[in-house]
């Protein structure tokens, strides 16, 4: 039986990793959690967190599951650069399922974008559009940044460089190397990413569509009872799921 403790439970993931977890065998919440609980109080009842919080209060999460020696999965998004950093400075004492997107679907996705990038070559112009609900606070979103990574390690460019998120104005002709990020708010749309392959005369699109949050919550639930008992260091969803 692995145990489970739920931060973020009050939001909308957390409720759906609550309903999920309910219905799998072999799973237990010890305890589900929200800012401002004493998370330190429950933490030692449980095998593993899964994190579904604030990009500013993680780290502290992290620092906690180092200290108690507990697994952690990683479901936040919209981290700095030294909220990321204070992340994995406690990599090397617990292990963590860090990822952007827990749906087997949309790991798929980043899959088959880096095989296309490479078959495709570097004759094909790259963008990527994504849509949320809303309320969604960063853009883009986590799955987007991870696709957008994908096509800037394959091009073999830095990607701060290669992104272009949107145009306006007189913009002048694309130029060949960017990397176009296109981010759509509006309604309840749980999470809609499409990556374009564009050249003269033909165009590629891969295409993930998420109508539940269900597939995501099952795929952290998963990812938690994996990652109990693996060494410490950073692991991801390609790494649950044996696509490395």
């Amino acid at each position: 039986m692995t145990r489970l403790l739920i931060h973020g439970a009050r939001g909308r993931m957390g409720q759906a990793l609550l309903a999920g977890a309910a219905r799998l065998p072999g799973l237990q919440v010890t305890a589900a959690v929200d800012q401002g609980d004493d998370l330190a109080a429950v933490l030692p009842e449980a095998d593993a967190v899964i994190d579904f919080s604030f990009h500013s209060v993680t780290p502290g999460v992290a620092a906690l599951c180092a200290q108690h020696r507990r697994a952690l999965v990683i479901g936040t998004t919209g981290f700095s650069e030294a909220e990321k950093a204070a992340i994995r400075a406690h990599a090397a004492a617990v292990p963590m399922v860090w990822a952007t997107n827990f749906s087997t679907g949309v790991n798929t996705l980043f899959w088959l974008t880096r095989k296309a990038a490479e078959i495709l070559g570097p004759d094909f112009d790259l963008e990527v559009v994504e849509m949320h609900h809303r309320l969604k606070k960063d853009a883009p979103s986590g799955t987007a940044t991870t696709l957008l990574e994908i096509l800037a390690d394959v091009r073999g460019v830095p990607l701060a460089e290669a992104l272009r998120h949107g145009r306006e104005g007189i913009t002048g002709e694309r130029t060949r190397g960017e990397i176009g990020i296109h981010a759509i708010r509006g309604g309840d749309v749980v999470g809609d990413h499409t990556v374009i392959f564009a050249a003269n005369g033909e165009r590629v699109e891969l295409a993930h569509k998420a109508s539940s949050r269900e597939t995501f919550a099952h795929g952290a639930l998963r990812a938690a009872a994996w990652v109990v008992g693996r060494p410490p260091g950073i692991y991801d969803m390609q790494d649950v799921l044996g696509l490395r």
